[in-house]
């Protein structure tokens, strides 16, 4: 299990990777997703988002008093990433954005910030907070670098209980604790509400694929981060450092307990073949069809099928990386640790 991959990686001794920020050429797909059946929004075609982009942006435009909300799809990670939007003040919001990496040579590079940054400048939004559901294990997040390119005042926002992942992973990293003060700017409570314009947020603590884990409800839809996929897919692994099977069931049930036309936006989809990359369905198709948590799914049941599912994974691909950089807040090291190498 990973907890055990973790635990052994910290005995292994140090090799460091040398992070370059030139940028890497690669194709970064911009596109949105299916919306689910019924639901009260219309798909609008809007401007090429820039030239390092290779595909149209569309949009879920949102009714007066609800949001506009944009989805960016992070194809080599598979990660869902979102601007949410108040359509009468044009304040957004940015919610799990990625930091390109290449694995093979240490590189970072930013082209997939970039294109968002592009949109955003293209359709006139003002970003006030960028989000973190929690610190991903899959991918690095680039919220320091569209910080600073937004002018160094956007605070990044997370839940609470990130101190503990930091505390668990930084020892394993040799991480000093001097970097890990004011990592964020904001630490958010449960059930904390917070306004965008006249939008307002609810901060929905979902542990269980990580202990620090959030949700960010607004209007009917919930971007759930790592925690529930897409119906085909089932739900988030649960086996990672303070992460908890049941934990995870209890955080899904609270989600089929919305609304059943609320949408449920996801922070990644592993779409099987034949199938495009999706990025939310509404409660009612989860409770249906869902995998691992539709409606006649018990919690012993699903604990097993979990646990049993989380034996047989691999390690992300991007694991070490990305914990190194994540519990920093997304600032990138000058040497990345790399315990997979003796």
């Amino acid at each position: 299990m990973l907890r055990s991959y973790l635990r052994a990686a910290s005995t292994i001794p140090q090799r460091s990777l040398h992070l370059s920020h030139t940028s890497i050429r690669r194709s970064i797909a911009c596109r949105t997703c299916t919306p689910p059946r019924g639901r009260a929004y219309a798909t609008t075609a809007i401007p090429q988002p820039g030239p390092n982009c290779s595909e149209n942006f569309r949009t879920f435009t949102g009714q007066p008093g609800k949001p506009d909300i944009y989805s960016f799809w992070e194809k080599q990670t598979c990660t869902w990433q979102y601007v949410v939007a108040d359509p009468v003040t044009s304040k957004a919001l940015i919610i799990d954005p990625v930091l390109d990496f290449d694995k093979a040579n240490g590189r970072v590079s930013t082209e997939t910030a970039d294109c968002m940054l592009d949109f955003i400048e293209r359709r006139g939004l003002k970003i006030t907070r960028i989000m973190e559901t929690h610190a991903h294990a899959d991918h690095l997040t680039s919220s320091q670098y569209l910080k600073t390119k937004l002018g160094g005042n956007v605070p990044v926002c997370i839940g609470k209980r990130i101190t503990k992942v930091q505390e668990t992973f930084a020892p394993r990293y040799h991480v000093q604790p001097t970097e890990l003060q004011h990592t964020f700017d904001v630490y958010l409570e449960d059930n904390e509400v917070f306004k965008l314009g006249d939008l307002e947020f609810e901060v929905m603590h979902l542990p269980g694929h990580t202990p620090d884990h959030v949700a960010y409800r607004v209007d009917s839809c919930v971007f759930t981060g790592d925690s529930i996929f897409e119906p085909d897919v089932g739900s988030a692994r649960a086996d990672f450092p303070g992460g908890s099977a049941k934990d995870l069931y209890k955080s899904l049930r609270k989600l089929m307990g919305l609304p059943g036309d609320y949408k449920l936006f996801v922070g990644h989809d592993y779409p099987p073949e034949g199938r495009e990359p999706n990025c939310v369905s509404t409660v009612d198709r989860h409770k249906a069809t869902n995998k691992h948590i539709n409606s006649t799914v018990d919690e012993p049941t699903f604990i097993k099928v979990r646990e049993d599912r989380d034996k047989l994974l691999a390690a992300p691909r991007l694991l070490h990386p990305s914990l190194q950089v994540n519990i920093r807040g997304g600032r990138v090291p000058a040497k990345l640790v790399d315990p997979a190498s003796k």
